[in-house]
């Protein structure tokens, strides 16, 4: 059965869409498209055992291999850890000092090569999880605040975390993020995407909701900003300008959540993000409590993309600064109108790129108008977040050489009404009858 697409989709030119893109910092993608980041969980978990504790395994090679030959103009990877006890959950690829190896530097050295094998920019994702630490993983994590996290029952999936001191935001953050990004570069990757968006650490100490400090870290926005912003510093110190390793960040447009930060606020932040020479910045929004990767107003819908009036408002601060707008979009004649309108630069895809990881090759050389259109209930965003996982999950059986060249080998297709209804089917059995409880790392 051929994957049913989404409809309607005007026969523009892709032709905007594999233009370069050229950073601040010389480095070129070779078109607009980015891979964006979604969460694999496929490297080893042995806490007991620094040595063998996150590493990438060949499933994340294989899942890489296919998307390597995808024509994406960059590819970001996954969640790369910084902090062995603090991850997003078991399974996470973590970069730590106290666990590096031959080994590890080889399997990252390998996994940058499958990313750039039809010329994508290898990209790093590094995040610290902070109080978004899975309570199986470490029921005591740190954070900006102690404030807790909120799920049903109170402490069911993350723990209460305890508040870094000003001391230990250099030692437990900062340098571990620095550690990271130098080991990056020495492995081949083109740069790292610091992960300051869905409520991660960097994230609870920008936002008003989770950063209750008294320090230099909190109060005004200046200081809020502050952890981003001297990361950024000592990254630039320990990598020569001279090798065009790129540095950008994932930051959300808007919270909506009491006290969350505002689309205001968000424009500040970039505003110093320009300023201060990023790179590159993604754009996109909500976070664990609030999921955001849909429609609220007819507007939005037309243009496709989730975020995209936020976009609207923040994009004129960015004159250097590369702008990626990631979240919802589907069709080519929506992905060309944000970029002539000057919404984005780049076009990030997430939930489309699991369905389809050659999507932009087939967008490119016009085979294509549009992305595969699940029949996932539009209401149920966690089904179709777990749908994503599955399609990850399934890319990563094979190799590319042993899927004799077919980046679609095994991928589930869930544009079939049939295929859903058993994967729904599949979910029930696995909860029980309740509802899958919610993911936090929401894919676009």
């Amino acid at each position: 059965m051929a994957l049913k697409r989404f409809p309607n989709a005007l026969n523009v030119s892709s032709k905007i869409l594999g233009e370069q893109l050229k950073f601040p910092n010389g480095r070129v993608a070779p078109n607009r498209f980015m891979k964006a980041s979604m969460s694999e969980r496929l490297s080893t978990y042995s806490p007991e055992d620094p040595k063998k504790h996150g590493l990438p395994t060949e499933k994340i090679l294989n899942v890489y291999d296919k998307w390597g030959n995808g024509q994406f103009g960059m590819i970001i990877t996954g969640n790369v850890l910084v902090d062995p006890t603090n991850l997003e959950d078991a399974g996470n690829a973590i970069i730590f000092k106290e666990g590096d190896s031959s080994e590890r530097r080889s399997l990252y050295t390998q996994w940058a090569q499958k990313m750039k094998q039809d010329g994508a920019l290898a990209i790093m994702q590094i995040s610290h999880a902070g109080r978004q630490t899975s309570v199986k993983v470490n029921p005591t994590p740190w954070g900006a605040s102690d404030i807790e996290l909120k799920t049903d029952p109170p402490g069911s999936r993350y723990g209460k975390p305890i508040a870094l001191t000003t001391e230990q935001v250099q030692t437990e953050v900062i340098d571990r993020f620095v550690y990271a990004a130098k080991y990056a570069y020495e492995c081949g990757f083109d740069g790292i995407q610091l992960h300051g968006a869905f409520g991660y650490l960097l994230t609870q100490f920008t936002s008003p909701t989770t950063n209750k400090r008294s320090d230099k870290y909190g109060g005004s926005l200046e200081n809020r900003n502050r952890l981003i912003m001297e990361i950024y510093d000592e990254i630039k110190k320990e990598i020569p300008e001279s090798s065009g390793f790129l540095v950008g960040i994932k930051t959300n447009s808007k919270e909506w959540q009491d006290e969350g930060t505002s689309v205001e606020d968000a424009k500040v932040f970039c505003e110093a993000y320009e300023k201060k020479k990023f790179d590159f910045v993604e754009l996109t929004g909500g976070t664990a409590e609030k999921f955001k990767f849909e429609h609220e107003r007819e507007s939005t819908k037309v243009r496709e993309a989730f975020f995209v009036e936020f976009a609207d408002a923040i994009r004129p601060v960015f004159n250097n600064t590369v702008v990626y707008l990631t979240g919802g979009f589907r069709t080519v004649g929506a992905m060309v109108d944000a970029v002539q309108k000057n919404t984005t630069q780049g076009i990030g895809l997430g939930r489309p790129s699991t369905a389809e990881p050659d999507l932009p090759k087939k967008i490119l050389n016009g085979s294509v108008l549009s992305a595969v259109k699940d029949a996932f209930n539009p209401n149920n965003i966690i089904h179709q977040i777990m749908g994503s996982g599955t399609q990850i999950e399934e890319m990563s059986r094979n190799s590319l050489e042993k899927a004799g060249g077919n980046v679609m080998d095994q991928i589930s297709d869930f544009s079939d009404e049939k295929v859903v209804a058993a994967f729904g089917e599949r979910l029930a059995m696995m909860f029980g009858g309740k509802q899958a409880p919610k993911a936090v790392e929401v894919k676009a």
